[in-house]
């Protein structure tokens, strides 16, 4: 089986082509398993007429989007020449997913994560109060959290320095409130074009970067008046770049690169 690794904001990920009867949550543990596999944090599948992303996580759990993965996803398919004026529809379980090609070298995509939604039945949160401004308690120590659904279940918390969330991070993620669990955002506005973010992943732990969290900083900076609608968002080892449209619409630029290409032998 021919797998490529992929890698975009520190984020690494297997990609392989559709193959009908194929085990590919089995799959996904094998292939992910960083010492007896490729390793990576989810596995891209590639199925064509019509384009569709499938992906699964290294426990080989199926994920309905994942908005980093997309980028990797989308320079597979423009390098193969399926792109038409350098963009692509792709299926996802989350419905259809727009990118657009910025450039080749490196390769740069626009990827339009739709628009964000407020209402608590997306967010998994039972009751009926708003969860977007909404005080939690967490070991003595209130959270201001402004959650919402964009591709995922995300929540943005400001703060001023970064000192201490690794203690928090997890206990926001699984806190009671959510009952599907969620990703969180630890945003620190450092102008109107510009803020700082650190991504707990629900499934991962901390990582790099998350681009669904990056779209769902800016869309509650800007609701709050804290940014403009195009915000440089500063991670751990690069940036992304996102834009709230006229429409709503929220918009992620970033890179995806390549990295090798090899033969994975399944019964290993």
């Amino acid at each position: 089986m021919i797998v490529h690794k992929m890698l975009a904001e520190g984020l690494d990920y297997c990609l392989v082509e559709y193959e009908e009867y194929k085990d590919y949550s089995s799959l996904a543990i094998k292939l992910l398993d960083r010492v007896y596999g490729v390793g990576g944090v989810c596995l891209i599948v590639v199925k064509y007429n019509p384009l569709e992303m499938i992906c699964y996580l290294n426990n080989g759990e199926r994920i309905p989007n994942s908005s980093t993965a997309i980028r990797c996803f989308s320079k597979f398919c423009f390098e193969k020449g399926l792109g038409k004026n350098n963009q692509l529809e792709i299926m996802t379980l989350d419905g259809i997913v727009k990118s657009e090609m910025i450039s080749s070298k490196p390769f740069m995509c626009n990827v339009s994560l739709g628009k964000p939604i407020f209402n608590n039945s997306m967010i998994r949160v039972s009751d009926e109060l708003d969860c977007f401004g909404r005080r939690i308690l967490i070991d003595n120590h209130y959270f201001t959290i402004y959650s919402l659904y964009l591709s995922d279940i995300e929540t943005i918390i400001f703060v001023d320095d970064f000192y201490n969330i690794e203690i928090y991070a997890k206990k926001i993620s699984e806190y009671g409130l959510f009952s599907k669990r969620t990703n969180v955002g630890f945003v620190k506005i450092i102008n109107n074009e510009k803020i700082e973010l650190k991504v707990y992943d629900k499934n991962l732990g901390f990582v790099k970067s998350l681009a669904s969290t990056a779209g769902a900083s800016v869309i509650v900076a800007q609701k709050l008046k804290l940014t403009k609608t195009c915000v440089k968002v500063l991670l751990d080892t690069s940036y992304l770049k996102v834009e709230i449209t006229k429409k709503g619409i929220v918009n992620v630029m970033g890179e995806a690169c390549s990295v090798f290409v090899c033969d994975f032998k399944e019964e290993n």
